[in-house]
């Protein structure tokens, strides 16, 4: 089992040749290597969150587990962030990072609030989750709509890929004094605005039967205890896809062509687009904006 030194720690790395994404052929190796390359974009956003870890100790093929609790055996050195009785893990720094990489959690996901302070969102969360035979056109359109009304409310939002079949749209907040009331009724509301406005395509409550062909606008994940997907997490797909910041006007360009593949991306592309955009999603972590009220939405 090679020791590695991460940040003056010292580190086992296990079943480096293990294959984790078979039809890729995608490596635990290669696993470290993308989280240890896309740390200095991904650490901002995931150091100070809940981090729940979604773990696939043998691949993407096999069943993964969620861990909430930070695991007994972590490193002394390892800090965590309780909440609730539950202990976090902090994944706050490259070492902490690669520890928990070494436990196969390929995919990190985040709360809306950072710690300490668990009661305030620091962002609102669209979540567009298509229905098929609906797909990642679908979400285009309706993250184009969402947008369009947050702008009409002079509000800026950004938006990523989830990694896995739809998009993620969110509304940086940066502020004290909202809750995840505030937040989860805020996007209820949009969401039920898009349902009246366009009942063709959007969907607003999680019942099955009324998901086909549609996208749900998934207001809950603003909940307290959820977790979504971190940016630059990987997904746990057949081949090792990326939850991926996007620009508005790639956005627009895939609704313009059609062409939806484009803003699909694996762990390679992300690091070239890092290293030549930037971090797409920083405004999330600074930008400051208030919450309006409910009654000044008009999704026209």
């Amino acid at each position: 089992m090679p020791l590695v030194e991460v940040e003056g720690h010292a580190l086992k790395l296990s079943n480096l040749d293990k294959v984790l994404y078979p039809a890729a052929g995608f490596t635990k190796a290669e696993v470290f290597d993308y989280y240890a390359r896309i740390a200095p974009v991904l650490l901002p956003h995931l150091g100070d969150r809940y981090v729940t870890l979604k773990r696939y100790p043998d691949g993407v093929d096999s069943q993964p587990f969620f861990e909430k609790n930070c695991p007994s055996f972590k490193p002394d050195w390892m800090d965590v962030h309780p909440m609730d009785g539950i202990r976090f893990c902090a994944v706050d720094s490259l070492a902490a990072l690669t520890w928990v990489s070494n436990l196969a959690a390929l995919e990190l996901h985040t709360s809306m609030a950072r710690h300490p302070d668990p009661d305030t969102p620091t962002m609102v969360v669209f979540d567009l989750d298509p229905g098929p035979p609906a797909g990642l056109a679908e979400c285009v359109e309706v993250a184009l709509w969402i947008r369009h009304v947050l702008n009409d409310l002079g509000l800026e939002s950004v938006i990523k890929t989830s990694g896995s079949k739809g998009l993620q749209l969110y509304l940086p907040l940066n502020t004290p004094g909202t809750t995840h009331d505030d937040a989860a009724g805020f996007s209820r509301t949009l969401a039920q605005l898009m349902e009246q406005a366009h009942p063709d395509l959007v969907v607003s409550v999680q019942r099955k039967d009324l998901r086909h062909g549609k996208v749900l606008v998934d207001w809950s994940q603003n909940s307290r205890h959820k977790t979504t997907v971190c940016v630059y997490s990987l997904r746990a797909r057949e081949r090792p896809t990326v939850s991926t910041p996007l620009g508005w006007e790639e956005v627009e360009r895939a609704a313009d062509t059609g062409d939806v593949d484009a803003l699909v991306f694996e762990a390679g592309e992300v690091l070239e687009r890092v290293a030549e955009r930037g971090d797409l999603f920083a405004p999330v972590l600074e930008l400051k904006q208030k919450l309006p009220a409910a009654d000044q939405l008009d999704p026209a």
